[in-house]
């Protein structure tokens, strides 16, 4: 196990080198100018401009800026916005708790869903019940966020007039009538990110709990006279869950880097929509800290879904 994280790791740091060169490159050419809002003012003159360039770096090769925000980075320095002026790590910690709150209960919610619904569809198969949950589940995951979001806005806030369509990023829960407003405007985001994330997990928990269920193993078990939920939690989930691990870690990353399109249609203030945000603006720092960060999230959730795997099934080794 040792040497197999310690090889992992050497392959990791070179990945993520590579990646942070890409991203680096692919911001540093992309059209569109970080010092754009300077030209619409004309009380600033073309010497200011080259002044506030000189001293965000702009002026220098790509090579010189990537190595100093690359050994900047490393020593947990992630720059200043180009637009905010503000450092760049306090801006994504502003926005971490409410990205944590919002997409992490959302995350929660569906695995919580998607588990034992797509087990207990299995069971059930080519019943009422599973054509039932299979269509529901098939609408859930085709149909994109963003109408999934409009569609209850429209329903539950235009409408009803139950809840509130925008997050009021203000709120402070300091007594039980603000922690009530607070889930009242957390309701639809969750509930609309909850059943896209238990759609797919729903879908894979079924496939693989299906092909596990006419396994000898299976077969085996009830001959010695184990209760159905015995052999089913004990053998057959132990089993299926292991593809669904990797889905799960590698969705995992989302809960700190927010969700990109939930997060603009109920105005959530997470990090997903300070990315969007500072892509706008060319605001490159940001941009380029939080992609960084959310590759090196993928990457160690990886590593996380490797290990995970020796422990749910005793037949993955880490040796030749």
């Amino acid at each position: 196990m040792t040497k197999y994280l310690i090889n992992r790791l050497l392959i990791s740091i070179p990945t993520l080198f590579a990646i942070s060169i890409i991203i680096f490159a692919i911001l540093a050419l992309a059209p569109g100018d970080p010092m754009g809002e300077f030209a619409l003012n004309p009380s600033l003159t073309a010497e200011v401009r080259e002044n506030v360039r000189r001293s965000l770096g702009l002026d220098q090769p790509i090579h010189i800026r990537y190595v100093k925000w690359f050994v900047a980075f490393l020593t947990g320095d992630m720059g200043y916005s180009f637009t905010s002026r503000s450092p760049v790590g306090a801006l994504i910690l502003q926005r971490l708790p409410t990205t944590l709150w919002v997409v992490g209960s959302a995350y929660v919610l569906g695995v919580i869903l998607a588990v034992p619904l797509g087990v207990v569809s299995a069971l059930k198969r080519h019943s009422i019940f599973d054509m039932i949950l299979t269509t529901l589940v098939f609408f859930g995951f085709s149909l994109p966020t963003f109408f999934t979001g409009l569609l209850f806005i429209i329903i539950f806030s235009v409408q009803l007039k139950w809840l509130p369509f925008i997050y009021n990023s203000t709120l402070q829960v300091t007594d039980w009538q603000s922690f009530v407003a607070q889930i009242q405007q957390s309701i639809m985001p969750v509930c609309v990110l909850a059943l896209w994330q238990a759609a797919m997990l729903m879908r894979f928990v079924r496939s693989e709990v299906l092909e596990n269920l006419h396994q000898d193993y299976v077969r085996t078990a009830y001959a010695k006279g184990l209760p159905t939920f015995a052999v089913i939690y004990r053998h057959v989930l132990r089993n299926a869950l292991i593809p669904v691990v990797t889905l799960v870690a590698l969705d995992i990353p989302n809960i700190f880097t927010g969700a990109l399109v939930t997060e603009q249609v109920f105005r959530v203030p997470g990090i997903g929509a300070l990315l969007i945000d500072s892509i706008y603006r060319n605001d490159t720092p940001v941009v380029m800290a939080i992609t960084f960060i959310y590759a090196i999230l993928i990457v160690v959730f990886n590593l996380i879904a490797d290990i995970l795997y020796g422990l749910l099934d005793p037949r993955v080794k880490y040796t030749k």
